[in-house]
């Protein structure tokens, strides 16, 4: 199994010829999760050849404009073309007000169930789960409130050994169950245990998103283990003090978080206008932490348990 992470703007604050804001789509378990959604991010979901009406739950990670300026637009576009899935959208108290007024303004009256989920920035909080997938935000070290999203597939099914299948004469009604880590009694009354018929799943996959933060040490008490983890890198280590300031993070600090948090992988995104040259960020990241990629608009990963790899949308 793998997940897709597309990414549709990597700049920050404003955009560029090169780079739009932040953005990004992440398809998992047949989900399709739209975080944060800066000004431009329709137009890129059409590059990248993506159905609308698969995005049905939209996360804000806080509210400076270029993490969430596209967000009414795209709403209007969902009403103009005759949506009729309800939309969910997680994001702190505020964001609502301000949709609301926007709405009210411009007398639009959505054709579609638009439900909105306040989040909070004080504690590690489950906002979204159901059968395959759960989904918390965690607070981050920024300007105003914000918070960080950890997706997460849910622990998968047991492997049953075939073999045992036929060595037991186990029935096909009991062979769920066992999948699920139950023992398992023949109608003799034998008891087998679950691992003696069964092999261990594949670790889950996870992904964990760091939008605006200053370095934040505490990370690793919210994060174990990601599989990928995004995390924002505005500047490098020359501008440490520019970063503490704007409570923002170097792209080296983005390397000992991942450390700390012991992720698999790091993703470097949300550079400075003032840096041209995006490698000169995993340069400086890669000393620390091995496995390094960096963000790019339209660029696509796919993430496996073994890999990672990577491929340009705009070709």
């Amino acid at each position: 199994m793998n997940y897709n992470l597309t990414v549709l703007g990597c700049g920050s604050a404003t955009p560029t010829s090169k780079r739009n804001p932040t953005a990004q789509l992440l398809k998992m378990q047949e989900r399709f999760f739209l975080i944060d959604c800066g000004e431009g991010t329709q137009q890129q979901l059409r590059i990248a050849k993506t159905k609308f009406s698969r995005i049905n739950h939209i996360f804000i990670s806080h509210l400076h404009g270029d993490h969430f300026f596209g967000l009414p637009g795209l709403i209007s576009s969902f009403h103009l073309l005759n949506r009729t899935t309800p939309l969910n959208i997680y994001g702190p108290p505020e964001l609502k007000t301000w949709l609301d007024t926007t709405f009210k303004v411009s007398n639009t009256k959505l054709v579609y169930p638009l439900h909105f989920h306040p989040t909070q920035n004080k504690e590690k909080s489950l906002i979204f789960e159901d059968k395959k997938v759960e989904i918390y935000s965690f607070p981050l070290k920024h300007s105003i409130a914000t918070t960080g999203f950890l997706f997460q597939e849910k622990e998968k099914e047991r492997n049953i050994i075939k073999e045992k299948i036929t060595e037991y004469g186990i029935e096909v009604c009991d062979i769920q169950n066992i999948k699920n880590g139950k023992d398992w009694i023949s109608p003799k009354g034998k008891h087998i245990n679950n691992r003696e018929l069964t092999t261990d799943p594949k670790p889950s996959l996870s992904y964990a998103y760091c939008s605006d933060t200053a370095y934040l040490k505490s990370l690793k008490e919210n994060l174990d283990s990601p599989t990928l983890l995004y995390h924002e890198s505005t500047f490098l280590k020359d501008d440490e003090k520019r970063a503490t300031k704007t409570k923002h993070s170097t792209s080296e600090q983005a390397a000992i978080i991942a450390k700390d948090v012991k992720a698999k992988s790091l993703l470097l995104g949300h550079y400075s206008v003032r840096y041209d040259d995006k490698e000169v960020f995993k340069e400086e990241a890669s000393p620390i932490f091995k496995s390094v990629f960096l963000a790019e608009d339209l660029l696509e990963f796919k993430v496996s348990h073994n890999s990672i790899t990577s491929r340009d949308l705009n070709k």
